[in-house]
């Protein structure tokens, strides 16, 4: 992994678990204190997590379970159904509380997860923290590039890849026009409606250079 560098070789399948997930917990590690205050505990938080949710659960859980018992949630393996709820409840949480939040570990589970929900619910929570120009990963533009033109993948996910691509490229004339030219290789009549017009949206603004 890096800033500008190279592309890293992360595969896919099952590698969502320990290694992207650890990156995390050393992050957390030392707030295990906001549980204090809370109902819930470890077991309690997947029991909830492995049931099916609806909008106004997950908006409930969003205001009573804290990051540092969501977070270890997300490398769950035997039950994709609690990652997935996890990421869920945390693209719930306040703007600020998801600005704290541990950044490379979202973007090293979009890369991993073979999972196209749960790597929707992770690009939306990088979008919303916002990617600084100093922190871009080359291995994520380079995903982002590539699977925001890819037709079989889900609206949701092409359309956030189209966004963050653009964000990461935007401070830099060179990757502007690199995305550009990938922008232009998209057909638009093989998409979506939504991206579609996000194409032409971001078409319009980045031939602005904004």
């Amino acid at each position: 992994m890096g800033r500008i560098t190279g592309l890293s070789d992360i595969g896919h399948g099952k590698l969502l678990a320990s290694a992207c997930i650890s990156g995390i917990m050393c992050i957390f590690a030392g707030c295990n204190q906001w549980s204090i205050f809370s109902m819930w505990d470890k077991d309690s938080v997947l029991q909830r997590l492995r049931e099916s949710l609806g909008g106004a659960e997950v908006r409930a859980l969003a205001r009573e379970v804290p990051c540092s018992l969501l977070l270890p949630c997300l490398a769950e393996e035997e039950d994709i159904r609690v990652a997935r709820n996890a990421a869920w409840v945390l693209t719930h949480k306040s703007p600020t509380e998801i600005r704290t939040l541990p950044q490379d570990g979202f973007i090293d589970l979009s890369l991993a997860t073979p999972d196209t929900s749960l790597r929707r619910l992770t690009l939306c929570l990088v979008e919303r923290q916002g990617i600084a120009a100093e922190e871009v990963r080359t291995d994520f533009l380079d995903f982002c590039l590539l699977h925001m033109r890819l037709p079989q993948e889900p609206p949701g996910v092409q359309a956030l890849c189209m966004k963050l691509a653009y964000s990461m490229c935007s401070p830099y004339p060179e990757l502007l026009h690199e995305f550009q030219e990938t922008l232009n290789l998209m057909q638009p009549e093989q998409h979506k409606p939504g991206v579609k017009h996000l194409i032409n949206k971001i078409k319009g603004k980045s031939q602005k250079g904004r």
